[in-house]
């Protein structure tokens, strides 16, 4: 079943699906690139740090080594004063390297996905101790996949440690009798063959981490045809439902422009297609107002509440079609219109007395 939930999403994630997972904190991140970052930094500290820092804590252990009678051991305060001591030189050669590590592996994190705090992350679900959810997530694909890479790691790791060992190895044992800056000179060549292999290897894993996790993780968030439909009626609203709200709008303008057709002062029409009533009083505005206007049944509909209301009916097809198709209800007549509506409103005045309705 979830196979084929698989193979049913074909379609690319859309920016609000993205921005949801962003969200929630499901962004690609490779571990991977942190390692080598992590390396980078640890490589940096071996070239320009460990050597001084060494040569400066060897001085000091054979000063130790070799005066001590310089360093009385009478009491509690002599051992502490002593182990103060090279724990202050072992804490200025190691503070660089945490350093740098910390300086590398928040750098490369954060050029990854800026931090976000996020609250749904560190809430507790049973699914996180879940004996099948941990099942699939080791024996599934990304858990194949950090198996690989893991056993990649140890594998490069081991050969090339027993490699430089097996070079060096009768070279380490002349220097565990020499000088003590021999000693610590030998490691640190070591140390830096060592870690020049190591860190092309976690570039190379690194890099193939960094595609490959974008490339799940693009491929987790893809969408199926169903999926991208709900989403657009989601964010578009349910055509269904938008064009009934539309229905409900139009009837309640429409009762609403029927209901004022009554305060017209007269109604040109074609004579049975298109109807526009006007309402002209001086006092409310300047020029003629579209009271309401209509088609067909409408238009019928306008005439037949004029006639009841004795509102005179004008049959005017050119102007009854001209104004439909460019005047909208509650505006006024644009300048075009006034002298032929003006004849009109005149007419109507004339005539008032005398009939309501004129051809």
């Amino acid at each position: 079943m979830a196979d084929e939930d698989k193979e049913s999403k074909t379609e690319a994630p859309s920016e609000k699906r993205i921005s949801d997972a962003a969200a929630k904190g499901n962004v690609p991140f490779s571990r991977e690139v942190t390692v080598f970052a992590s390396t980078v930094g640890i490589y940096i500290y071996l070239v320009f740090f460990l050597p001084d820092g060494i040569s400066r804590m060897a001085e000091n252990l054979r000063d130790i080594f070799e005066q001590p009678e310089a360093w009385r051991l009478a009491s509690s305060t002599d051992v502490v004063a002593l182990i103060s001591r090279v724990m202050i030189q072992a804490g200025a050669v190691l503070l660089p390297f945490f350093v740098l590590i910390i300086a590398f592996g928040v750098g490369s994190s954060v050029l990854q996905n800026m931090p976000a705090l996020i609250i749904d992350r560190i809430q507790p679900k049973l699914e996180r101790i879940s004996p099948i959810a941990g099942f699939k997530r080791i024996f599934g694909l990304p858990g194949l996949v950090e198996f690989g890479k893991s056993l990649f790691k140890i594998v490069i790791v081991s050969l090339i440690v027993a490699l430089v060992l097996w070079n060096d190895y009768y070279e380490s044992l002349d220097s565990m009798f020499s000088d003590p800056v021999t000693l610590f000179a030998t490691m640190a060549s070591d140390l830096n063959q060592i870690m020049i292999v190591i860190l092309f290897a976690t570039a190379i894993i690194a890099m193939a981490d960094f595609f490959w996790t974008r490339h799940h993780w693009f491929t987790e968030l893809k969408m199926t045809k169903q999926e991208v439909k709900e989403e657009y009626k989601q964010a578009q609203g349910d055509p269904l439902v938008k064009a009934k709200r539309k229905s409900i709008a139009r009837d309640r303008a429409r009762k609403r422009m029927i209901s004022a057709v009554p305060r017209a002062t007269l109604v040109i029409a074609n004579p049975t297609h298109f109807a526009v009533a006007l309402r002209y009083v001086r006092e409310e505005n300047d020029a003629p107002q579209v009271v309401a206007k209509g088609q067909d049944l409408i238009a019928l509909r306008i005439r037949e509440i004029a006639e009841e209301n004795g509102i005179p009916v004008f049959e005017d097809p050119p102007l009854a079609r001209s104004m439909f198709a460019q005047v909208s209800v509650d505006s006024v007549i644009p300048p075009v219109f006034y002298k032929a509506v003006a004849e009109l409103i005149h007419r109507v005045y004339a005539n008032q007395p005398q009939q309501k309705r004129i051809h």
